[in-house]
């Protein structure tokens, strides 16, 4: 993916990059998502840079079904690059990784020596990466700003160490991922009047799925309560759709079964204007979770196998419900009667208002 930017020459002594790198792994659907605000703040710091995504050693969704909600943000992405684990890429005698391309910013989102060596290697002019202490990177962080437990803080620190003089004021407007078409189709489908609670019941890593049952007791909680459960399923949940309806015969399912003439209109991206439509949802760790987050939607989380210090999602209102905090990792330790008390406070709060 590839796009042209407008730029305006500046001074050689200039600190605004005019062209950016950005090293990753590779990204899934979940991490894709999980990293979107660090894109966002990203191209809010520098609205007119030409930044370059690079997936050194495997894929990354911002290429397939991220890639519109990303080309706000990104003007290149490149994926399964070979470039990390190549040693010819780290001898000073070695080729140089991307044929010699220079870019005045390269920030390198992981701490891997091997690969951050070899990612130093490409031709910059400020090279920051959190690898080996920082020992690598043109700039460290102060006492003040001592990297915390939350992945998306600490790419967050790395932007504060590239831009340090806050960039981010001259820009002007939040940048919405979601584009139009998406958020007019999602008001057809959830039109306004009830009160939508969104069910995501699956998640990619099977470990991590609260039992479909306990899912099915909240969605008839709503019910009870006048609400109208919106379920959320992707292609691996497909199979159980008609079981879900079957047993929750009042909710909806937006994107099953569409009688509108905008089919080319799905994927993640519908999720996310979906859920913002919604007054409050329930996901496990998953990527339909950070979809949800993304979106807009009041959140509760349900975690188990990994730490939400690490990894919780970035939603406007969040609440974790951990299953550790119940004696262990497995998600069916987190009682039915718990969740459905934290999407009640969460409810009620956004039905009633943040004053309620």
């Amino acid at each position: 993916m590839s796009r042209s930017r407008a730029m305006t020459s500046k001074p050689a002594a200039s600190q605004t990059p005019e062209t950016i790198l950005i090293y990753s792994c590779g990204e899934t659907i979940g991490d894709g998502l999980f990293k979107l605000p660090f894109l966002k703040d990203l191209r809010t710091r520098f609205p007119e840079a030409q930044i370059t995504w690079l997936a050194g050693l495997g894929p990354s969704m911002y290429a397939g079904p991220l890639a519109p909600v990303v080309s706000p943000l990104l003007d290149e992405v490149i994926t399964e690059a070979g470039i990390g684990d190549d040693m010819n890429h780290i001898l000073p005698w070695g080729s140089r990784p991307l044929d010699g391309r220079h870019f005045d910013l390269v920030i390198d989102t992981q701490i891997t020596l091997r690969r951050t060596l070899s990612v130093r290697r490409i031709r910059h002019r400020r090279f920051i990466s959190a690898c080996a202490s920082y020992w690598l990177s043109d700039a460290r962080p102060t006492a003040a700003q001592k990297p915390g437990r939350h992945l998306l803080k600490n790419l967050t620190l790395l932007l504060d160490l590239a831009a340090p003089e806050r960039m981010a004021l001259a820009h002007k407007g939040p940048i919405d991922v979601v584009a139009p078409e998406y958020t007019a189709l999602a008001a057809e489908l959830l039109p306004h009047g009830p009160v939508y609670i969104g069910i995501a019941p699956g998640a990619g890593d099977k470990v991590k799925v609260w039992p479909e049952a306990n899912f099915l007791a909240v969605a008839k909680e709503q019910v009870a309560k006048g609400r109208t459960p919106v379920f959320f399923a992707g292609p691996e949940e497909a199979a159980k759709v008609p079981e879900w309806r079957a047993a929750v015969p009042e909710a909806l399912f937006p994107e099953w079964n569409r009688t509108d003439n905008q089919s080319h209109l799905k994927g993640p991206v519908l999720a996310m204007a979906l859920a913002g439509r919604l007054h409050a949802a329930l996901a496990n760790d998953s990527g339909t979770g950070h979809m949800m987050a993304t979106g807009g939607a009041p959140l509760v989380s349900l975690f188990s196998k990994h730490n939400p210090a690490k990894y919780a999602p970035s939603a406007v209102r969040l609440k974790i419900v951990d299953a550790k905090d119940y004696g262990g990792k497995d998600p069916e330790l987190i009682p039915v009667v718990d969740v459905i008390g934290a999407m009640e406070t969460m409810t009620e709060r956004m039905v009633c208002g943040p004053s309620a």
